[in-house]
């Protein structure tokens, strides 16, 4: 290949349009999903200390806010529940007018077009705060946990949920829910599959904002080892087998490794979680004016999907699909 002085590759980055047009990697809306946190009580939009710029909602507030996510070409969102009490097996997770029920109906009456999707887990109302059915040794009995996550999927699907989305790391889990969706006649509804779920520290903040630390202990007994990547193309290998429609990777810029060889080796849509950690250290530094948080922001979105994310959940899509209808990503 012929080098300097014939090959000049800044040619092509002396001006905005042209970086635009040779741009390898395109970051949309239409990439994002927007998660959202709802409690019960009216006319509530209470700030969460440790995720500037983000809220736990009352359902009667839902209305407004998926109108503007709508209208921002954001195609989904994700709920996470806070119940009014909490118990062993978390009933209000799949109670017919649990805090998630409710709050998918009052979505789809709104803005039908608005994907939802649910967070399929127990940490946000079991009264241990992990995510099953837990013995007298503490541990997490798989099985039965199955049952749970069964009877909430069938709650969700009747409420009017699109897409379920288990989370717990729980062996089995996919081929339990969608042997379930099944059984109701609920076939069109998708399962998106946290796949890859590591025991992470960057979920800090989302224990605040979900009111779901575990009472005792840590999730390492169902979430995965950070340090093993062979693992994780073992476990998303098994959620496809067993019928998960996407599968994902969380959290996503410490694991983009992780993202880029499901890319390659999996034929399916492919999900990343830019979690309340990666958020909040964004927002920090930015309020330190140490950091451009727009740029970084974008920049950071960008880098997920060049690794081979299709769908980005994530905590910027509002201010994301803002910036990028206003052209600040040049």
């Amino acid at each position: 290949m012929a080098g300097f002085p014939s090959l000049r590759p800044r040619r092509l980055r002396r001006t905005p349009a042209l970086r635009r047009m040779v741009r390898e990697t395109t970051l949309a809306a239409d990439d994002l999903i927007y998660p959202i946190f709802v409690r019960h009580g009216k006319g509530l939009r209470n700030p969460i200390g440790s995720m500037p710029g983000q809220h736990q909602w009352s359902v009667d507030m839902l209305p407004n806010l998926a109108e503007e996510v709508a209208a921002l070409g954001i195609p989904a969102v994700i709920l996470f529940g806070l119940p009014a009490s909490k118990d062993a097996q978390g009933s209000e997770n799949f109670a017919e007018d649990g805090i998630v029920q409710q709050a998918i109906r009052m979505i789809k009456e709104h803005v039908p077009e608005l994907l939802v999707i649910t967070d399929v887990c127990m940490c946000e109302y079991t009264d241990h705060g992990h995510c099953g059915i837990v013995d007298e040794r503490g541990y997490v009995v798989n099985d039965a946990t199955l049952e749970i996550l069964q009877m909430v999927v069938a709650s969700h699907a009747a409420a009017g949920a699109d897409i379920v989305a288990p989370s717990g790391m729980i062996d089995g889990a996919v081929a339990a829910i969608r042997e379930e969706l099944d059984r109701i006649g609920a076939q069109h509804v998708a399962i998106m599959a946290y796949a890859a779920k590591f025991a992470s520290s960057f979920y800090g903040p989302f224990r605040e904002a979900a009111d779901s630390p575990p009472q005792f202990g840590d999730r390492t007994q169902y979430q995965m080892d950070p340090a093993n990547a062979r693992e994780a193309l073992l476990e998303v290998a098994l959620d496809i087998e067993e019928g998960a429609d996407i599968v994902m990777v969380k959290p996503a810029l410490p694991y983009l490794d992780i993202v880029a060889k499901v890319r390659e080796r999996f034929d399916r849509p492919v999900a990343a979680y830019h979690v309340s950690g990666e958020y909040a250290m964004i927002k920090a530094a930015a309020q330190h004016g140490w950091i451009d948080e727009r740029r970084v922001a974008l920049e950071s979105l960008t880098a997920i999907k060049r690794a081979g994310a299709d769908l980005i959940l994530t905590y910027y899509a509002l201010d994301a699909a803002r910036w990028l209808r206003d052209g600040a990503w040049q």
